[in-house]
C-alpha cells in the first residue's frame, strides 16, 4: 500500500471512552488505571479518556457514569509516561467549563465533535481548546449521512474555527471501502490540516475501511482494543497494527505489548463479547448511531419490541447523536401501532 501522506500516523486508542457505551459507563478508576498504563508502556499515541458521549454526558438520558469523569482523566493522566490523554466534548453535552477543567488535570488533546451538518456549533469550543493550547481535532459525525459536499463544507468551516484536523467519523459503521476512499480523498484535497478516520466495526470493514483511510492520507486514526467500543465496536486496534506492520508501516507502538493487554487487561473487563451480533448489525445496514444500541435494546424489552425494528425506524427518521430521547418516543409508536394492527 502506498501512503498518500508524508507524516506519521497518530493513533488514538478509544476503549477507555467509546467503550464506556459497552460498559455501561461503569469504568473504575482501577480498570481506567490498568488500562492506560499498559497502553502507555505499549507506546500508544493518544488514549482518549470520558464518558461515552464525551464531557458532561453522565446524565439520565445519556446513562450514568459510576466514577466521575473528571477523576478518570486525572487518573489516566496519572498512569502514563508518553502518551497524550485526549478527551471527546460534543457541544450541546460538554461545555467550555469542561473543557477547561480537563485540560487542568492533564488532557492534551479535545475531538470536538458534531453532526456532520452542524460544524457551525463547534466554533467556541475550538477556539477555547486553541487559546489553552491543547491539540484540536474536529469530529464530523455520522459521516455516511450527508453527501460528500457537505462534508467538505462542514470540514472547511471547523479548519476556519481552528482545528488542526478533522476526522471523517462513521458512527453507525455504515460506511463501505469507496465510500471511506471518497470522503478522505476530498477531504484531503480540500483542507490544509490533517486528515483523521473513526470506523465502527457494524459491516465488518472497520479494519478494510482504515486502510483504505490510511492510503488516501488520513493520519489520525482511531481503533480500540479487542473492539471495546459502541455497537460492534470500532477497528480493533491489535488487529490493525498487526496488519500495518505485515505491511511494512511502521506505528512506534509495540504488537505483542498491545496483543498481551488486549487479553490480559481489557479481556477481563468486557461483559460480554463484541462480536457482530442482530442489534449492532441492524445499526450498520439502518445507517443509525453506534450507542443507540443498548437504549434500544432496553426499549424492545420495555415494550415488547424487536428492537431491530427501533433501530430501523431510526435510520429512517434520520436520528443523529443526542437524540437518545427519541428512542422511548419511536417505541411507544411502534408499540401502539403493533397494538392497533392486533
Amino acid at each position: 500500500m502506498k501512503r498518500n501522506s508524508s507524516l506519521p500516523l497518530k493513533f488514538t486508542e478509544v476503549c477507555l471512552r467509546d467503550g464506556s457505551h459497552v460498559m455501561a459507563h461503569q469504568f473504575t478508576e482501577k480498570q481506567v488505571f490498568d488500562a492506560a498504563k499498559a497502553l502507555d508502556e505499549a507506546g500508544m499515541h493518544y488514549i482518549e479518556v470520558s464518558h461515552g458521549d464525551g464531557l458532561g454526558g453522565s446524565t439520565l438520558q445519556y446513562g450514568r457514569s459510576l466514577t466521575n469523569e473528571m477523576k478518570l482523566i486525572e487518573t489516566a493522566v496519572g498512569a502514563c509516561k508518553q502518551a497524550k490523554i485526549a478527551v471527546l466534548l460534543l457541544p450541546g453535552i460538554g461545555t467550555v467549563s469542561e473543557l477547561k477543567q480537563a485540560h487542568k488535570l492533564g488532557a492534551s488533546l479535545v475531538r470536538v465533535a458534531t453532526h456532520v451538518t452542524e460544524a457551525d456549533v463547534s466554533a467556541q469550543h475550538i477556539h477555547m481548546a486553541r487559546e489553552l493550547g491543547m491539540e484540536v481535532m474536529g469530529f464530523l459525525m455520522m459521516a455516511h449521512s450527508a453527501p460528500v459536499e457537505k462534508l467538505v463544507e462542514q470540514a472547511k468551516l471547523m479548519e476556519s474555527y481552528g482545528a488542526q484536523g478533522v476526522y471523517v467519523t462513521d458512527s453507525a459503521g455504515a460506511l463501505l471501502p469507496n465510500e471511506v476512499k471518497e470522503r478522505i480523498s476530498a477531504l484531503r484535497n480540500s483542507l490544509d490540516i490533517e486528515v483523521g478516520f473513526h470506523a465502527h466495526n457494524n459491516l465488518s470493514v472497520a479494519v478494510a475501511n482504515t486502510l483504505v483511510a490510511i492510503e488516501e492520507g488520513a493520519t489520525h486514526i482511531d481503533g480500540s482494543v479487542r473492539c471495546l467500543g459502541a455497537g460492534a465496536g470500532n477497528t480493533q486496534t491489535e488487529v490493525l497494527l498487526a496488519v500495518l506492520d505485515r505491511m511494512g508501516i511502521e506505528t512506534g507502538i509495540d504488537l505483542y505489548k498491545m496483543m498481551d493487554l488486549a487479553e490480559d487487561v481489557i479481556g477481563p473487563m468486557l461483559p460480554g463479547s463484541q462480536e457482530i451480533r442482530k442489534g449492532s448489525l441492524a445499526m450498520g445496514y439502518a445507517g443509525v448511531y453506534s450507542s443507540f444500541l443498548l437504549h434500544a435494546e432496553r426499549a424492545g424489552k420495555r415494550f415488547g419490541l424487536d428492537p431491530r425494528d427501533i433501530l430501523i425506524e431510526l435510520g429512517k427518521r434520520k436520528a443523529v447523536g443526542g437524540q437518545e430521547d427519541l428512542i422511548i418516543e419511536v417505541a411507544a409508536e411502534l408499540a401502539q401501532k403493533t397494538k392497533l394492527e392486533v
